[in-house]
């Protein structure tokens, strides 16, 4: 996992960057299910804390390797995933602003989690997001832009296939267009990547660890 420089005082936010994303019937709880048409939602009941309680979606940055296209020092890979919204990466160059995302296995992924607070950051907070799949650096593709205006807490964004099921990646890449009233470098305060958790019914049998059932019976003497 990619790791950010040693801590310096916090970069000054707001306007300042102006010039500067037979039995019985087997019993399964399924995934929370995906929005028929919005490619992402935001609000006070967007909480990925909560879904990942649920035990239906799990976080599976954790198993990635990150990388950014640049960073102030003390304000990396470190800040976007520690958990607090008090911290936050902070790019460092031109843009597009880039977050790299690469798992060493295909992982299904239903939804990209991105905390922004326009009120603290202003024209560092992103205003629009390209998300990219694929296997490598060199075959990413697009497939969701979303735009934001003025957003202050989580977005969630949606990834879905041509058959709108969660989609199969490698590699997320996640790129910061374009920033609030024309800034240069952008904000982002923590990401966290959703897989659904696939939930494998138990069959029930009737009788089968009965004194009658055959199970019972072949598992009844020692050897």
């Amino acid at each position: 996992m990619a790791t950010a420089g040693s801590p310096v005082s916090p970069p000054e936010s707001g306007g300042g960057n102006i010039d500067e994303v037979e039995g019985t019937s087997p019993v399964a709880t399924a995934p929370p299910t995906l929005p028929s048409n919005p490619s992402f939602k935001t609000g006070e009941e967007v909480d990925p804390l909560r879904d990942e309680r649920s035990g239906l979606l799990r976080e599976v940055g954790v198993q990635a390797i990150w990388s950014l296209s640049s960073c102030k020092p003390g304000y990396g890979v470190d800040q976007l995933r520690d958990s607090s919204l008090e911290n936050y990466w902070q790019s460092d160059g031109q843009l597009p602003h880039l977050v790299n995302i690469q798992f060493r296995r295909k992982m299904t992924i239903r939804d990209v989690c991105i905390y922004t607070d326009f009120k603290l950051d202003e024209s560092y907070t992103p205003g629009k997001i390209s998300v990219r799949c694929g296997t490598h650096f060199n075959d990413l593709q697009e497939v969701e832009l979303v735009e934001f205006t003025e957003p202050s807490g989580w977005v969630q964004i949606f990834l879905k296939d041509m058959r709108s099921r969660p989609i199969s990646t490698f590699m997320l890449q996640l790129a910061v267009l374009s920033n609030h009233q024309n800034g240069r470098d952008t904000h982002l305060r923590q990401v966290r990547i959703h897989s659904p958790v696939e939930n494998t019914p138990v069959m029930v049998f009737p009788g089968a660890f009965t004194e009658e059932g055959s199970l019972f019976k072949r598992y009844s003497t020692i050897r």
